[in-house]
């Protein structure tokens, strides 16, 4: 007996029938974000991308007309279910299970450089720009403020809070640290982040903090 064809990944070969369009994406997805997940940008190409896809680069470039395109679309892809925020109906404790998700992705793989090369040739590609913003970053922020409104209406944030305020303290906190890498993006930082948003950084009711007096008033018995 013959021994069938197989395609990419060991699956059996189609005919040459066309494929749905559908199909085709989900497998240049998942590929996209297997090399990127495991190896970055820099072995990341068409031609590795149609060879383990079984997509023709010509239907690549028709679909993508930039690597920065294609592994932006990828990368959203492969780390979407990581992301997902959960409703457990403590907001607080979802907040600091994504971010520690969200942290882990970004600084125990490569798509935390992933992401920041994807946004330093973005300030020199309009298209590139243009694609992060409505496929990646204005998804995120959307997911996250539909998850603090669904809280706010649950009374566990205050009616009169900008949710989407909130999404730049938190998310913008952890991307500043990426981007300028003078401090860390740990655990502790996740959990201090959250816990100044909720607890806030002024002295509880009851306490009276000292306030020191100027040294020369205290000299001069003032």
């Amino acid at each position: 007996m013959t021994k069938q064809a197989e395609g990419a990944h060991g699956r059996p070969a189609r005919g040459r029938g066309r494929r749905p369009a559908d199909e085709v994406r989900a497998d240049v997805f998942r590929v996209v974000g297997e090399v990127l997940l495991k190896e970055g940008m820099a072995n990341l190409t068409f031609e590795g991308v149609a060879r383990l896809s079984g997509v023709s680069k010509t239907t690549l470039y028709k679909w993508w007309p930039s690597k920065g395109a294609l592994a932006l679309d990828g990368y959203f892809h492969a780390v979407e279910e990581t992301l997902a925020f959960e409703d457990t109906g403590d907001i607080r404790a979802d907040l600091t299970r994504q971010l520690r998700a969200f942290a882990h992705l970004m600084t125990r793989t490569p798509a935390g450089r992933v992401v920041t090369e994807l946004v330093g040739q973005s300030q020199t590609d309009e298209n590139l720009a243009t694609a992060f913003r409505s496929l990646y970053s204005s998804e995120r922020r959307r997911l996250a403020g539909e998850r603090l409104t669904r809280a706010k209406e649950q009374g566990q944030i205050r009616d009169e809070i900008d949710v989407q305020v909130l999404v730049d303290q938190l998310w913008g906190a952890v991307y500043h640290r990426m981007l300028i890498p003078d401090e860390p993006v740990t655990d502790d930082f996740v959990v201090a982040l959250v816990a100044n948003l909720f607890d806030g950084i002024t002295p509880s009711a009851g306490s009276h903090p000292t306030v020191q007096q100027p040294a020369s008033s205290a000299k001069d018995g003032h």
